[in-house]
């Protein structure tokens, strides 16, 4: 191998010089000589009990979504049910769209950043306590216009409506917005 030009302590290589190519040093073991991984890079793989989490807020979704308050399910009570109150309840539903909005904004910016290699700039991080607060708020005003319904059940109610929806998110990203992991290096 050769040693390199010294420079400011270190040593840096000289890659192109007439005497790099002619001598013994085809072989090296630096990271553009060795070839990409085919397989996608390891992610952790998930455990049975991350699994049977997931089905269960998933399940216990399906079951409120569909049983609703015994009689109808819950999109039926939501749309005609005269308990509900419904300033509080299109107040709560603005919210959550609101969020929605934000974050799927800040995640196509951040496919488009990753990209073009832009800095990532933490003007972003200055709006996640305005979401968070959108976020608890509209958690209240569900919680407000279906207690009529379900009294005390309604705060577990919205609470595993949430985890359902958090667990579902990523399974429900766009393929074309997932990094790709055969780049090619131009070094």
């Amino acid at each position: 191998m050769s040693g390199g030009t010294p420079v400011g302590g270190g040593l840096i290589r000289q890659r192109h010089s007439q005497g790099y190519a002619s001598s013994s040093d085809d072989l090296e073991d630096d990271a553009c000589s060795r070839p990409c991984p085919q397989s996608p890079p390891s992610q952790k793989k998930r455990k049975w009990v991350e699994i049977s989490e997931n089905v269960l807020w998933i399940g216990s979704a399906v079951f409120i979504v569909y049983y609703g308050d015994r009689h109808s399910n819950f999109i039926y009570l939501l749309w005609h049910d005269g308990r509900i109150r419904r300033v509080p309840l299109y107040l709560a539903m603005l919210g959550v769209c609101l969020n929605t909005i934000y974050l799927l904004y800040m995640s196509i910016l951040a496919w488009r950043l990753r990209k073009s290699n832009e800095k990532w700039d933490l003007s972003s991080e200055s709006a996640l306590p305005v979401v968070t607060l959108i976020g608890i708020v509209s958690f209240c005003l569900f919680s407000f216009a279906l207690w009529p319904i379900w009294s005390f059940l309604t705060l577990p109610l919205v609470f595993t409506l949430f985890m359902a929806g958090m667990v579902l998110v990523p399974y429900l990203l766009i393929g074309a917005l997932r990094p790709q992991t055969n780049v090619l290096r131009i070094d």
